[in-house]
């Protein structure tokens, strides 16, 4: 993401709040919290969804999306607004965000984006790299290839891309190499010349939250097992009976393969529940090295959600006057 430092944007940008970090880390309560000072400072907050599970309709209790009450009277905007047969990419997602915070800011609301899925966070606020269409034949091609040829192709006609990526990393080897087998250009030609990101145009104010580890595994353990007494299953059942291509991003959720084997006889509840804890700390490790290397070093980290919202966000207090 951008490495621009907040206070070197102009002090008229219109202000938009972003709380990101792994999942059960605590961040959909402070948002809220965030936006009812917000809200008692006489300004209207409204949170939007960055989260790639919670956008689908199809999985509101396995994706931990906020319920009513734990709404606190706070709009949510972009939660389930997705059917699961529909995939939503980054762009996707980066566009409907734009088009909530454009008619937020013309209501001189607060956008609060919340949700720790980091490339929709990068895709927003700086923009996409436009890559043409890669053509079938190349695609088809390049993905014929075992893993050992397509690294040493890739180290061969891109060497930035493959010192960059891991020699395991086979989708990242793979689009790297389509990209400049088919346009004749680097992944990070494209990427230098990115478009639509909207972070020239706000004044950013984030938080990422990153408690201690074994705090948070702990509370991935408990909140899975919470989810399948709450109706996780019911969820997946009603996603299988739909036949959906299991290749969709919203059957490859984390907990729904887990769950889909449990209801398939595949495993008993207790094996599924260990599977799909399993998964969800795997997750979650992922998204706190994410979160702790990618942003710009001179965004916030705090350990706790457990904070006073205004003592964190003091500069946003500050704008919104």
């Amino acid at each position: 993401m951008s490495t621009r430092k907040t206070p070197e944007k102009q002090p008229s940008n219109p202000p938009v709040a972003l709380i990101a970090g792994p999942t059960a880390s605590g961040k959909s309560d402070l948002a809220v919290r965030l936006a009812q000072e917000i809200e008692a400072d006489g300004r209207r907050a409204v949170v939007i969804n960055c989260d790639s599970a919670q956008v689908y309709a199809d999985l509101g209790v396995l994706s931990a999306r906020p319920t009513p009450a734990e709404m606190g009277g706070i709009e949510h905007r972009l939660f389930g607004t997705w059917d699961g047969a529909v995939p939503c990419s980054a762009a996707d997602w980066a566009a409907a965000a734009k088009r909530e915070i454009a008619q937020l800011h013309a209501a001189a609301a607060v956008p609060v984006l919340c949700g720790g899925t980091g490339l929709y966070m990068r895709t927003l606020i700086d923009g996409i790299a436009p890559v043409p269409d890669i053509d079938p034949a190349t695609r088809s091609a390049v993905r014929a290839l075992s893993p050992q040829d397509a690294r040493a192709a890739l180290e061969h006609e891109d060497p930035e891309a493959a010192a960059r990526l891991a020699p395991a990393d086979r989708s990242r080897t793979t689009r790297a190499l389509e990209i400049v087998r088919a346009t004749g250009h680097t992944q990070r030609h494209w990427q230098a010349r990115k478009t639509g990101g909207i972070g020239e145009e706000i004044e950013l104010h984030p938080l990422i939250l990153l408690p201690e580890r074994e705090w948070l595994f702990a509370r991935c353990d408990r909140r899975f097992a919470e989810m399948l007494e709450r109706g996780a299953q019911h969820e997946v059942a009603a996603l299988l009976e739909r036949d959906l291509d299991p290749a969709l991003p919203v059957m490859r959720a984390i907990g729904v393969p887990e769950i889909a084997a449990l209801i398939k006889g595949d495993l008993t509840r207790e094996e599924a529940i260990a599977a799909g804890q399993t998964a969800t700390r795997q997750y979650a490790k992922r998204q706190y090295t994410w979160f702790r290397n990618q942003p710009p070093p001179h965004w916030p980290r705090q350990d706790s959600a457990d904070c006073p919202a205004r003592s964190i966000f003091v500069s946003l207090f500050q704008s919104t006057r």
